[in-house]
C-alpha cells in the first residue's frame, strides 16, 4: 500500500485504509461479543465488547498494513474454562470470519440498493471504489483467517472437522511450526511471490454471489 503513497494516489490509500480499519474492527467485534454470548467475560473486561477502532487496532499492526500490506489487529483474549459449550472455541474463532461475510454481504447490496434508488451518497466513482474494497477486503480478511496455520483462525477450526487422532497431531505440528510457516509465506508474499494471490482473487469472485439486490 505504501507504494499508493509513492504514486501519490493519497485518496485511494486512505480509502484503503479506512476499510482495513472496519473490517479489521469487525472482526475482532465477532470474536469478543461472540464468547461472551458463550459464557466468556474476558473480551468484555478488557473493553473489546464495542466497535470502536481505537479498542481493537493495534499501531504497530496497521502500520505494517500500510507499508507491507500485511498486518493485524489485537487478538481477542478469551478463556475457554468459561465456555458453556464444547463447541465454543470453534464457533467463537468463526465468528471473526462470519462477522466479515456478513459486513461484505450488507456494505455491498446497501451500495447496489443505494445505486438503484440514485441516492446522491452512493453515486460517483468515490463511493464505487470504497464500498466495492470494502466488501472485497472483508471477503479477503475472512478467506485468509479461515486459513488452519499459526495463529489464524482457522487452527480452531480444524480440530473439529478432523477424527480425534488428526486433530491430535496437527494441533502439535501447527504449535511446532504453523507460526513459521506463516511468517515465511508472508515475507514471500511481500517479496513478490504470489503466495496469497488465490485469497485476493477469490475474494474478488465471491462478490457477484452475495449480491441478492
Amino acid at each position: 500500500m505504501l507504494q499508493l503513497l509513492l504514486q501519490g494516489q493519497i485518496a485511494v490509500f486512505i480509502l484503503l485504509l479506512i476499510a482495513i480499519v472496519i473490517a479489521l474492527t469487525f472482526h475482532e467485534f465477532g470474536h469478543a461479543v461472540t464468547a461472551k454470548l458463550y459464557g466468556d467475560d474476558t473480551a468484555e473486561r478488557m473493553g473489546r465488547l464495542n466497535l470502536n477502532p481505537m479498542s481493537h487496532i493495534d499501531p504497530m499492526g496497521l502500520l505494517m498494513v500500510a507499508i507491507i500490506g500485511f498486518g493485524y489487529a489485537k487478538p481477542v483474549i478469551t478463556n475457554p474454562r468459561n465456555f458453556t459449550s464444547r463447541w465454543a472455541s470453534m464457533v467463537v474463532a468463526a465468528a471473526g470470519p462470519g462477522m466479515n461475510l456478513l459486513l461484505a454481504i450488507f456494505t455491498y447490496n446497501l451500495y447496489v440498493f443505494g445505486l438503484e434508488q440514485g441516492w446522491s451518497l452512493f453515486i460517483g466513482d468515490g463511493p464505487k471504489f470504497f464500498f466495492t474494497y470494502l466488501s472485497i477486503i472483508n471477503l479477503v480478511l475472512m478467506i485468509f483467517n479461515l486459513i488452519p496455520l499459526g495463529p489464524l483462525d482457522g487452527h480452531y477450526i480444524l480440530p473439529y472437522l478432523l477424527p480425534r487422532h488428526l486433530a491430535v497431531k496437527y494441533q502439535e505440528l501447527n504449535s511446532r511450526y504453523g507460526a513459521g510457516a506463516l511468517l515465511i509465506l508472508v515475507a514471500l508474499s511481500v517479496m513478490g511471490v504470489p503466495i496469497f494471490s488465490f485469497v485476493i482473487n477469490l475474494g474478488s469472485t465471491i462478490l457477484p454471489y452475495i449480491t441478492f439486490v
